[in-house]
């Protein structure tokens, strides 16, 4: 096999290109194939230090693709079977892995992999926000950051399936056209106007029920801002930089917000709740109520380029790596 692993935390060169050996599937594990592995900006986050992890170590949360063989007492999962997932364990750039059945999910026939690949992160994180962390309603409007990227088009279809209206946020006119063209309804430019002031002027100074924040640094303060009484701030990412402290006093307690930093973990930590949210994920993309376009495709030797494209922001929707 071969795979991408780092000894060291850093920039996009600590990315090694390896050839190694793979052992045998273990209880409830199996042997995967990948046909494709998802590329996201919490892999950046893993390689930087950013969120700490034990050295040495592969990368990657997410892939898809043929199970070849299955450890001892696998019940649920046979060889042929096409499957996804999107946890830890780190180790999903690889050409194949060995991964806990646990985590793993059955991709039902007529959703090709390469689109699998790019859907279980973005499209669990989406069925989370919009379903679990805030249960949206028929006729709210909610604010999305990044709105044109791989998260962004996936959420702002599900959202406008629900009947919400949605304002996203972008950080240049090109990616303006492409938020609409998923599904927004407002687009604002964050780094040629504030998006604070232009939401209030959007709601008559209302304020919005709640924000959806995966930029983090820089836009966290402003999102807070944007939100109505008894509000709930939704921060997700980090894609600016780690977030600085908030200052409950100044920042939340004057309107009585709610402020949550949810995962995926928390929402499939269960088979059940897993199954749950990976059914729906398909369930909406089978319907056609979202679509998802692929914007480029990596060679696995090749994720050094992956990783400067994605923090060089790049990298305008759903990105893959094919082993």
């Amino acid at each position: 096999m071969y795979s991408i692993n780092f000894t060291k935390t850093g920039g996009p060169e600590v990315l090694k290109y390896e050839k190694l050996s793979i052992s045998e599937p273990k209880e409830n594990e199996v042997l995967i194939k990948h046909s494709a592995i998802g590329l996201n900006f919490i892999d950046t986050y893993h390689r930087s230090g950013l969120y700490p992890v034990s050295l040495p170590s592969g990368i990657g949360l997410e892939g898809a693709g043929i199970i070849e063989k299955v450890g001892p007492d696998v019940k649920n999962f046979k060889e042929g079977d096409k499957v996804a997932y999107a946890a830890a364990p780190l180790g999903s750039y690889s050409t194949h892995r060995i991964y806990p059945t646990k985590s793993l999910v059955k991709v039902p026939d007529g959703i090709d992999l390469e689109i699998v690949a790019c859907l279980m992160t973005k499209g669990l994180t989406t069925y989370y926000l919009l379903h679990q962390t805030y249960t949206v309603k028929k006729g709210q409007t909610v604010l999305f950051h990044a709105a044109a990227g791989g998260v962004g088009q996936i959420f702002c279809q599900w959202a406008k399936s629900l009947g919400c209206k949605v304002i996203g946020t972008v950080g240049s006119d090109e990616k303006i056209k492409l938020a609409k063209k998923f599904g927004c309804d407002e687009v604002i430019n964050y780094n040629k106007e504030s998006f604070k002031d232009k939401v209030l002027e959007l709601t008559n100074n209302e304020g919005l029920p709640v924000v959806y924040d995966g930029v983090g640094k820089n836009t966290l303060e402003d999102s807070l801002g944007c939100l109505k009484m008894r509000g709930t701030m939704v921060s997700f990412g980090n894609a600016s930089g780690k977030l600085d402290p908030v200052d409950v006093g100044k920042l939340i307690a004057p309107k009585g917000l709610y402020l949550t930093r949810p995962s995926i973990a928390h929402y499939t930590s269960t088979r059940e709740e897993l199954d749950e949210a990976s059914n729906k994920l398909f369930e909406m993309v089978k319907s056609g109520a979202v679509k998802v376009e692929i914007f480029k495709k990596y060679a696995l030797k090749d994720a050094k380029i992956a990783h400067q494209d994605l923090e060089g922001r790049k990298i305008l929707g759903p990105a893959i790596i094919i082993p």
